[in-house]
């Protein structure tokens, strides 16, 4: 994986992620949205490290993980995209490891 191509992927999960604060979330999923958001604007336009790129989306997906609605659709669809797109740098970085 490029540098590139994964920081327009952490790009796009940090978009997913933010465009929920616009939204009329469930409190409890709120929270987990927000750690998540957090920590993917954390990685946006960094160099850091695949490992430590691993770590921190792995984080994401655990937080997220925590989210079974936000009581809006739209929402809902945003945490979906953000699960998938968090699901694929993690591949990515482990294919570029090994």
């Amino acid at each position: 994986m490029t540098n590139g191509s994964l920081q327009s992927d952490l790009q796009t999960l940090h978009e997913h992620l933010a465009a929920t604060s616009e939204r009329p979330v469930e409190r409890t999923a709120s929270r987990w949205i927000g750690e998540s958001e957090a920590i993917a604007d954390d990685l946006v336009g960094r160099d850091a490290d695949p490992d430590v790129v691993a770590e921190r989306i792995g984080h994401v997906v655990d937080l997220l993980a925590n989210v079974d609605t936000t009581e809006d659709a739209a929402a809902d669809e945003h945490v979906d995209a953000a699960r998938t797109v968090a699901a694929e740098i993690l591949e990515a970085v482990d294919e570029s490891d090994g």
